[in-house]
């Protein structure tokens, strides 16, 4: 079935979070996803999808790898695409995130992605603005556009999410990313396991659906995909390790603890890596790794999450 047969016209404006989505919408822009590879791996790298659309990228936080697979996301479906240099902008003179979104508005964006370091504020805004709203990522909430490429990865390589068993590993406390895909693997059928040291791990994270480890060895036994975490060292106060060294022997991953998946799992990582803190460099390199591929299915996923709010996926391919 044709990613344009799976399901009609989007059915909403936004997209902040996992849980707002529906299964075959989950299905939906996995598939139309899956189509918008071809597109940027072909020599002309060019949809007309948002031809004479408007995006602007308003990041809040530095993230040079999300801000730039979003531009080349919009770039690549036709998009005019304008980053908002917030370091530069009146927000850093006072002005209120509901003043910033007033202002945006004024100049009538088709699609504005917004990443901040506050939970909730990019559903504050989405409330404020007419046009469609991308969540790139709101303090320690949701990354859903991160969950989505992830689990393209997983189903391009191994055929299916549903019954694998996933390990999320690491600094799940301060991680959008882990919850997101908590959500999304958990919708998908998969098994879902956290790891990390306890003061690494929210309270009643249980209730989420996973089950939780406090040791690598325990949690990484039979599973068919490792994903690591990166440890946020900017998001902590306090001390919630005692030293990356210490991190890295314990919860770090090496061949060593590797060796406890399957023979055939999958190694991913959000990115930016700190190698030798949570992945060595001879896993993260190895052939078990697809974190080159999680880059590429970034963009891939981007272009079908504007296309479909767009409403135009399917037209103009």
């Amino acid at each position: 079935m044709s990613p344009a047969q799976t399901t009609p016209a989007p059915t909403r404006r936004h997209l902040t979070g996992i849980a707002q989505l529906s299964l075959p919408e989950i299905h939906h822009l996995l598939d139309l996803a899956d189509s918008e590879i071809a597109v940027s791996r072909s020599r002309d790298k060019k949809k007309s999808a948002l031809k004479g659309r408007t995006q602007i990228n308003l990041f809040f936080e530095a993230s040079t790898r999300t801000q730039s697979s979003f531009e080349l996301a919009g770039k690549r479906l036709g998009a005019d695409v304008m980053n908002m240099s917030v370091a530069n902008s009146s927000v850093k003179k006072g002005e209120t995130l509901v003043d910033t979104a007033m202002t945006l508005n004024a100049m009538r964006p088709d699609i504005l992605v917004v990443r901040h370091h506050a939970a909730g504020a990019v559903a504050l805004l989405a409330q404020k603005v007419d046009c469609s709203v991308v969540n790139a990522g709101d303090g320690a909430h949701e990354h859903p556009t991160q969950a989505l490429l992830d689990a393209l990865t997983i189903r391009r390589r191994k055929g299916r999410v549903a019954g694998l068993s996933v390990a999320i590993c690491g600094d799940v406390l301060h991680s959008r990313v882990a919850r997101s895909n908590i959500l999304l693997l958990n919708a998908l059928g998969a098994e879902v396991r956290v790891v990390g040291p306890s003061t690494l791990m929210p309270s009643g994270i249980e209730d989420m659906g996973v089950s939780v480890h406090r040791n690598m060895a325990e949690g990484l036994r039979d599973v068919d995909v490792v994903m690591m975490l990166r440890l946020q060292r900017e998001r902590m106060e306090g001390a919630f390790v005692p030293s990356v060294r210490e991190y890295f022997r314990h919860f770090g991953l090496d061949a060593e603890k590797l060796s406890l998946a399957r023979p055939d799992a999958l190694v991913m990582h959000p990115g930016p890596m700190n190698r030798g803190v949570e992945i060595a460099s001879g896993i993260a390199d190895g052939p078990q790794s697809v974190i080159e591929e999680q880059v590429e299915m970034g963009v891939a996923v981007r272009m079908a999450v504007m296309e479909w709010l767009a409403g135009n996926d399917g037209d103009n391919a």
